[in-house]
């Protein structure tokens, strides 16, 4: 579900794929605190040391947040390197419908590996 250059954003719900993004930059699973209720993780987020947030998110492990992140349906849109090739940080946890229509627009633009089925 990934798009052909590196600095343009792409959108996956792999496990796998997003543990390798994360890790590489050093950013670890976490919820942002108070914004969940009884036996509820709250908002997902992914923490990068260094950067804002660090007072309001908590981490919390792999298995979790990706046991909420499926159980919400949520895809990850994300970006490899910054259009200078340099490493990028940028995410965004979105629902997978909206991963899924951004996809669909986009595909016009740049070849997608899973949705060459879809409408142009």
């Amino acid at each position: 579900m990934a798009t052909q250059t590196k600095h343009t954003s792409q959108v996956t719900t792999d496990h796998e794929e997003i543990r390798r993004w994360a890790e590489e930059r050093d950013a670890k699973p976490s919820c942002v605190r108070g914004t969940g209720g009884k036996g509820d993780i709250g908002i997902l987020r992914l923490d990068f040391p260094g950067f804002t947030g660090e007072d309001k998110l908590e981490e919390i492990e792999w298995d979790e947040w990706f046991e909420k992140f499926d159980e919400r349906g949520l895809a990850l849109l994300y970006q490899e390197e910054t259009a200078a090739g340099e490493k990028s940080n940028f995410n965004k946890i979105v629902s997978r419908e909206t991963a899924e229509e951004a996809e669909s627009k986009s595909h016009g633009k740049s070849a997608s590996k899973k949705s060459s089925s879809k409408k142009k």
